[in-house]
């Protein structure tokens, strides 16, 4: 088993239910933000590290998604009949990804300003860590409301909090994805269980980020995103 993560997991199974009307007939993964389907942004971070292997789930309209993935060379990991959250989907996936850490990325969010794979990759420490989390500053946010996801120590570690959003990208071992007996499930379990252990860390994303999971995102990320080809 490695300890250097060479395979991507993309996120792209939900009904973008908060994303409707816009979702009624296309599934979010595929809505265009800045002329190109949103996992295409996630597509061109991820291409960018050169990973082995790159993987995205699928559950609502998956037909539509597997006309634009496969001519693409992603693997797709089919969820059905029932759709498995995301601790669930990841698990599924795992013959296709292998089994070292593994990188996933959610397919909803515009990131401007350094790639937060490779980020996160410089910062992997696999003797300290067990999960590597991308975190934004609520300051940086777009289109957030609300508070952070975590708090940070001034060693990394994060616990439950208000300071920083989780951005959607992160490394993850994997091992401990077995334990849980249902087959659908949030990664936030396995969050639990490594915040427990002390082995919970966050990377602090130094630009900024947009949340497109809902229709008015697509023009902040727009904006978002002009505002720094300037």
């Amino acid at each position: 088993m490695t300890s250097r993560p060479d395979a991507v997991m993309l996120f792209a199974a939900g009904f973008g239910t908060r994303m409707a009307p816009l979702t009624d007939h296309c599934p979010k993964p595929l809505i265009p933000v800045a002329g190109k389907p949103l996992i295409d942004h996630a597509l061109d971070l991820t291409r960018a590290i050169d990973p082995a292997r790159i993987v995205a789930n699928t559950h609502y309209l998956p037909d539509q998604m597997a006309d634009h993935l496969q001519p693409l060379g992603i693997t797709i990991s089919p969820e059905q009949p029932d759709i498995l959250d995301t601790g669930g989907g990841l698990r599924a996936a795992l013959p296709m990804l292998g089994d070292g850490p593994v990188f996933t990325m959610n397919t909803d969010a515009i990131w401007a300003g350094p790639n937060p794979l490779n980020l996160l990759q410089d910062a992997w420490d696999p003797e300290r860590m067990d999960g590597l989390l991308a975190c934004v500053p609520v300051a940086q946010t777009v289109g957030r409301d609300g508070d952070g996801d975590f708090n940070v120590d001034d060693a990394g570690r994060i616990t439950r909090g208000k300071a920083l959003v989780y951005g959607g990208a992160q490394i993850l071992r994997t091992e401990g994805l077995l334990h849980y007996p249902e087959p659908a499930f949030s990664l936030n379990r396995l969050w639990d269980d490594m915040l427990g252990r002390g082995r919970l860390f966050a990377l602090a994303y130094p630009g900024r980020w947009c949340d497109v999971g809902h229709p008015a995102g697509i023009a902040l990320a727009e904006d978002m995103l002009g505002q720094c080809d300037v």
